[in-house]
Formats: C-alpha cells, sequence, structure tokens
C-alpha cells in the first residue's frame, strides 16, 4: 500500500531532463504556484461549471497563507499544451489526519470544491484527473462540497460509470441559490411577501434615522481596498470576532483575503458591497464572480443597527444588484443548510455534498476509507450537537 501522505509533488523545474521536456505533464502532483497563471485564467474562462473558489487570484493566495489550508498541490489534465482540468488537491493525511491512500480536493476557504474542467473536452479531463490521481498513489478521491447535479460531477460521472466504478456521496445537503435572470422585485415579493417587505421597508426607514441609507458597489482595485478594510473591521466587530474567527484574527487569514480580493479585483472578479447609513457602514459583503455566476463569500455588519436587520437589507439590495445586470445569471449563497438570513430570500435550490470516488474496480481499500470518513462524519456530528446545546 502506497501512502501518498509522505509524496513530496514534483515540480516540473526540478525534474532531470527527459522529464522535464514533457513539462508539467511530467508530474502526478504539482504545487499549485507552479501553473502556469495564464493557462488556469484561459482554462477558468473555458471551464464546463463556475467556481469562484477555484479562481487563480484566490486558490494561490489560500494556498499561500490561509490557516490550515497551506501547500495545496494540484491533479492537472492536458490534451498537448492545453489545459484541459485543474483540481487542487491534498492528501487525506493532511485533510483529516487519516492515513489512508487518498487524496482529497483542496478546501479554498469557500464551500465548494467543483474542478475547472474545460467545457470542450470535459469528459476527457476528467478521466486524465483521475489518471493522475493513480499515477500519485491514491486509490480513492474525496471531492468535497461539490455540486452533485454540476456539470462538472457530470462529466465525472460519465467517465466513472464507463469503467465500472462507482461513486459514494459520504453527505449531502441543499443549498440555497438565486435566478438572477428574474426581476428582483418580483423575486423579492414572491419569495418574502407584502407583509414581510413593509416590515423591512419600516426597519429601513428607521435605519434612515441615522443618515441617508446608500448601497455602494466597489469592483476597481483601488476601491476594493478600502472597502474591505471595513469588511473586515464589521466582521471582527460581531460574534465571530468574539469566537475568534473573523479573517482580521488571524495573520494568515487576513494576508490571503487581502491578496486575493485585490488579485480578483485585477480581473473584475470580486466586488465588496456596503450598506451605509450616512459615513457609518452597516453592512458589507464580499462577492466572487466567475463567468455568469456570482458567489456571496462572506457578510459582516454592524451589530449596533441589529435591530434594523442589515444583512438582510444588504442582501434585498445585493439581490436586486445582481438581478439587474445582465452579465449574471445566478448567484450561490455558498451558505450552510437551512440558513435563517439567506434561505427565505433567495429561494432557488440545488444539492452540495462530499463524494468518494474510487480509482480501481473492487478495491478493498476504499471500504476503509469509506469507514474512516463515516466515523470522522459521525465524531463532528456529535461534536456540533454538543456545541449547539452549549450555545443555547
Amino acid at each position: 500500500m502506497v501512502d501518498i501522505a509522505h509524496r513530496t509533488a514534483i515540480n516540473p523545474a526540478s525534474t532531470n531532463d527527459a522529464t522535464a521536456a514533457r513539462g508539467l505533464h511530467a508530474a502526478p502532483l504539482i504545487p499549485v504556484e507552479s501553473i502556469d497563471v495564464r493557462q488556469w485564467q484561459a482554462l477558468a474562462a473555458r471551464a464546463v461549471e463556475p467556481n469562484g473558489y477555484y479562481l487563480p487570484g484566490w486558490e494561490l493566495a489560500v494556498s499561500a497563507t490561509a490557516r490550515g489550508r497551506t501547500d495545496a498541490s494540484a491533479l492537472a489534465a492536458f490534451d498537448g499544451a492545453r489545459l484541459i482540468g485543474l483540481m487542487p488537491v491534498v492528501s487525506l493525511r493532511q485533510a483529516w489526519k487519516i492515513p489512508l491512500p487518498a487524496l482529497v480536493s483542496a478546501h479554498p476557504y469557500g464551500t465548494l470544491c467543483s474542478p475547472l474542467l474545460d467545457r470542450e473536452s470535459a469528459v476527457e479531463a476528467s478521466s486524465r484527473l483521475l489518471q493522475r490521481a493513480r499515477e500519485a498513489g491514491a486509490q480513492a478521491l474525496i471531492l468535497r462540497d461539490v455540486a452533485l447535479d454540476g456539470d462538472a460531477m457530470n462529466s465525472l460521472n460519465q467517465v466513472l460509470d464507463r469503467d465500472g466504478l462507482k461513486p459514494r456521496v459520504l453527505t449531502s445537503y441543499i443549498r440555497a441559490s438565486l435566478d438572477a435572470t428574474a426581476d428582483g422585485e418580483t423575486l423579492l415579493r414572491e419569495a418574502l411577501g407584502a407583509k414581510k417587505l413593509k416590515e423591512l421597508r419600516r426597519q429601513r426607514h428607521r435605519l434612515e434615522q441615522h443618515g441617508p441609507v446608500t448601497f455602494e458597489v466597489a469592483r476597481k482595485p483601488e476601491e476594493i481596498g478600502p472597502a474591505l478594510e471595513t469588511f473586515l473591521q464589521l466582521e471582527a466587530s460581531g460574534w465571530k470576532g468574539a469566537r475568534g474567527t473573523a479573517l482580521v484574527q488571524h495573520a494568515g487569514d487576513a494576508a490571503f483575503v487581502r491578496r486575493a480580493v485585490l488579485a480578483l479585483a485585477e480581473t473584475a472578479q470580486c466586488e465588496i458591497v456596503t450598506l451605509r447609513a450616512g459615513a457609518i457602514p452597516a453592512a458589507a459583503g464580499i462577492v466572487l464572480r466567475h463567468q455568469d455566476r456570482a458567489f456571496f463569500f462572506k457578510l459582516g455588519i454592524d451589530e449596533n443597527f441589529a435591530k434594523y436587520s442589515p444583512g438582510v437589507q444588504l442582501t434585498l439590495d445585493l439581490t436586486r444588484h445582481l438581478c439587474a445586470d445582465p452579465a449574471i445569471a445566478s448567484a450561490d449563497s455558498t451558505a450552510s443548510a437551512d440558513h435563517p438570513m439567506i434561505n427565505p430570500i433567495w429561494r432557488g435550490r440545488f444539492a452540495i455534498g462530499d463524494v468518494l470516488i474510487p480509482l480501481r474496480r473492487n478495491d478493498p481499500v476504499v471500504a476503509l476509507i469509506h469507514a474512516a470518513l463515516a466515523g470522522l462524519n459521525t465524531a463532528h456530528e456529535a461534536a456540533r450537537q454538543v456545541i449547539r446545546r452549549l450555545r443555547k
């Protein structure tokens, strides 16, 4: 049995001449920072399924400094010199301290790990990524937080069905999304109803007592830096700050998000939205953009304004903003199941889950990996229930 936990990802630049002549094709695992960013960006533009969290500006920043997510490698698929598939990964030992031969999709500080697959050759890219995982010594591949009915998973399923391999869904839940092709006002009226909207308008009028309420969108690099600092301050001022989980409270996380937001602003793939009462920021959120989809990453509020529902007010304005943008067709809430704030507003739904993919037929090691992950999920759920009771 090969334990990939101790394998070293090969940098193509350090291989011998014969291997180096084959470039990135030579190594089954490569450091994400070794990937040509222009090739990566080109693949992202052609991807069969958008994933803002696997854009190079975001993932490279995560891998460089983000807490618990540094030093990711990648499975890369090529058609000649053309990059057609990319999946950042870590070993099962790195992900969950389980010393079994499997690779796990690297978690990009956002709840979506659908790989980037070229829409013109998505099935072939899927096949080559799975082969790269085998060459790396893995006997299984675990996809975390993948859209179960998305185009990327559908392409992988075609390869697995062809090869007689059956994926196993480990966990799943239903997540809120927004159909941004609808009229914003109509969507909100149908989602919330006249009575709830009237109450929210009353709260907004009360918020206006602190100054005119405005909704701001920062996109340009010179605008987005100050807007990000406003967001970081708001996030740290609330319950996340009290628990020590705000981004700015960890040097690595703060460095990652500052680098990532500025990098994506350069390619018009990030914006920060802010709701102000006069000069005072009441709420702010980070939104990523990839192809025709937006991703609502995080929200921060000033809890001094909590009785006016500033997070909901910001989300209402964000909904109108996205629905009015012809470049955006949908938005992923990237929220947990049954999220109390976003679920009543964004009424679209899709299935998200963790999937265990065997890489060889009838491999008994896959059963061991499955059992270890099932035990881990049981332990995590028990811990979550204890935490919920303590918070109550």
